[in-house]
């Protein structure tokens, strides 16, 4: 879904439509959803674009209400009694309830409920994360449905294009339509599988905001809550799931440090240059009293491992005593579970930390024969840094252009810069 902004809304009531869509447009279609039935789910999305339409147009010519996520609800409602009314819907033999109810308004106050309103959410992810759907289509549907993702940042969020998310979406809600998948919520020998279906989908949305492709937004939060509270709805249903307590643990830990990874002029902050007094002690806290509770659990996941090394960070009182050796022992045990190239430059940088920066240059140079990485910056951003330290000025700015010139995000460019201006003045020095 995307919001058709007239020209006449104000940026700032138009950031704040966006705000509530990315927080609230999840909700309203998980239970318009249950209300009309899986089949109908375009139906319950459309009456959320028109619901966020309707408050982008009042909104730009009037005040603000108080309580604006409120506000959406009852429109969404208001609209869903309308569309019941008509006679050209109630005889939809797809509408599965309220269409013979004879006071709408009563009967949506009461699936209009705060509790009902979560279990609609948690049918449609598992609905979302179905067995019968391709694992690519179930990511793409979960994050368009459930996060308010647009169609290009899905894409973008899995490498891909505009027209092959399309087709996901659209053989994916074909499916609905069909009747051969039904919103629920899976049992029993059915549930492992769908778990470690939402547990991808929501990693990725949380890596799409922590890393974020868009140029002038180096983070965007919004994405990460909105991970956070999914997985934290999935953890209150399912306690003793352990792979989603630890992926809730490392996304606490990492999102712990989020005020420090940029200064006040939006420019990224290196991990040792980091102000540790800025992280949040609560959400560490969070992050580590959920990763001891996944630790009860016998069977290890790649979860557990990203969050331990997550945590080994945020327990060291200062990067120099960071526990290098525990965090590369980690990675090692990782590829086992994830054999991708990034896992392997993640753990090539903790390598260079533990065991010196010549001990991982080789390890580098290895990576730059991977496909996957050949448009990856951060690999060469990481190789012209480390022959930085090793005052190979020629290389270092050699590595260092070539990931200026795979890179969009502003806030990368302006930190690729400070680095090669650096190079000139340790010239001089």
């Amino acid at each position: 879904m995307t919001l058709k902004q007239s020209s006449a809304a104000s940026d700032d009531v138009g950031a704040l439509v966006e705000h509530l869509f990315r927080h609230e447009a999840g909700r309203m279609t998980s239970i318009l959803t249950r209300l009309f039935g899986l089949a109908q789910i375009e139906l319950a999305e459309d009456i959320v674009q028109d619901t966020l339409q309707e408050a982008l147009q009042a909104w730009s010519v009037g005040p603000l209400p108080d309580n604006p996520a409120g506000w959406l609800m009852a429109v969404a409602k208001r609209k869903t009694i309308n569309l019941l009314r008509r006679e050209k819907v109630q005889r939809r033999a797809d509408i599965v309830l309220l269409a013979e109810a004879s006071d709408h308004a009563s009967a949506l106050d009461e699936v209009f409920l705060d509790a009902e309103i979560r279990d609609s959410q948690l049918r449609m992810i598992f609905t979302c994360c179905h067995p019968d759907l391709p694992p690519e289509s179930q990511i793409a549907l979960t994050l368009k449905t459930l996060a308010g993702f647009s169609v290009p940042e899905i894409a973008d969020a899995l490498l891909s294009n505009v027209a092959t998310i399309n087709k996901r979406l659209y053989r994916a809600k074909q499916k609905f339509r069909s009747g051969e998948i039904t919103l629920e919520s899976p049992q029993g020998e059915r549930l492992p599988p769908r778990l470690d279906a939402v547990c991808l989908t929501l990693y990725l949305l949380f890596n799409e905001g922590y890393n974020s492709n868009h140029g002038a937004l180096p983070i965007r939060r919004e994405l990460c809550a909105e991970a956070i509270r999914l997985a934290a709805m999935v953890v209150e249903h399912f306690p003793d799931v352990y792979s989603v307590r630890a992926l809730l643990a490392l996304m606490c830990l990492h999102a712990a440090r989020f005020d420090a990874r940029l200064d006040e002029g939006g420019a990224i902050v290196i991990f040792e240059d980091q102000n540790r007094a800025g992280w949040d002690v609560k959400l560490i806290d969070l992050g580590l009293r959920h990763l001891a509770a996944a630790g009860r659990g016998e069977a290890l996941s790649a979860y557990h491992l990203e969050a331990g090394i997550a945590a080994e960070h945020c327990i060291a009182a200062d990067y120099a005593g960071t526990n290098w050796p525990m965090i590369e022992e980690y990675y090692n045990l990782l590829l086992d579970f994830k054999p991708h190239p990034i896992v392997k430059l993640n753990r090539a940088i903790a390598v260079a930390m533990s065991r010196g920066i010549h001990s991982a240059l080789q390890l580098l140079h290895e990576l730059e024969n991977e496909p996957a990485l050949q448009s990856y910056a951060l690999l060469f951003a990481t190789l012209g840094e480390f022959y930085r330290r090793c005052d190979d000025e020629a290389q270092a700015r050699s590595y260092l252009m070539r990931a200026r010139e795979l890179t969009e995000s502003r806030a990368q460019l302006e930190l690729l810069d400070k680095k090669i201006k650096q190079l000139s003045r340790d010239r001089l020095t």
